[in-house]
């Protein structure tokens, strides 16, 4: 009894010893062409998504106007663009960020573009609070609410046709205007 005791024991703490000296002298997958982790998605996915569909706002306040969807793209223009492309364009690095940044104007296997099938009020929660480890950062300090829903409803749109003032900004056939520093919205 007193060996199975003294097992238990040296395996309860041998195993973070281990774990720890692995994390300090091994070759955990921190470079961002490792291989994941096993399970490594399915960690993530699985309490990002619950914390997504409890948090999330199930109406846009705005509009997909005219006046709304160029705003969101001089937004998307300005702030998600080097990372998410434009249309016809894609990131020169998007592609190569772990996990990869989301294409927004390019059809995916299901044949949606970007996020065009997703609740509005996801891509909402992706745009104002990031997404830990992925390198998409919290905009909740850097555009108020009404500009983090016009680059929201813009992404709502991505499949549908947009007015030509916000195509040619998404296009680069027009400068995008330099917008005055947001107030955060309370």
């Amino acid at each position: 009894m007193g060996r199975i005791l003294l097992g238990v024991i040296i395996g309860i703490l041998l195993i973070p010893v281990l774990g720890y000296s692995w994390f300090k002298f091994g070759h955990p997958p921190v470079a961002v062409t490792d291989p994941p982790l096993p399970f490594e998605r399915i960690v993530t996915h699985i309490p990002l998504n619950a914390r997504i569909d409890s948090e999330m706002i199930h109406n846009a306040p705005i509009a997909a106007d005219e006046s709304n969807l160029v705003a969101g793209a001089q937004i998307y223009h300005e702030q998600c663009a080097s990372c998410h492309g434009h249309p016809g364009k894609p990131s020169s690095f998007g592609q190569y960020m772990f996990p990869s940044a989301p294409q927004l104007w390019q059809k995916h296997r299901n044949g949606v573009v970007g996020v065009s099938d997703d609740p509005p009020g996801e891509t909402y929660w992706k745009v104002e609070n990031g997404i830990r480890l992925t390198g998409m950062p919290s905009y909740n300090k850097v555009l108020n609410q009404t500009q983090m829903w016009q680059v929201t409803v813009l992404l709502a749109n991505a499949d549908k046709p947009l007015p030509a003032a916000a195509q040619d900004i998404l296009n680069g056939t027009q400068a995008a205007a330099t917008p005055a520093p947001a107030a955060k919205a309370k």
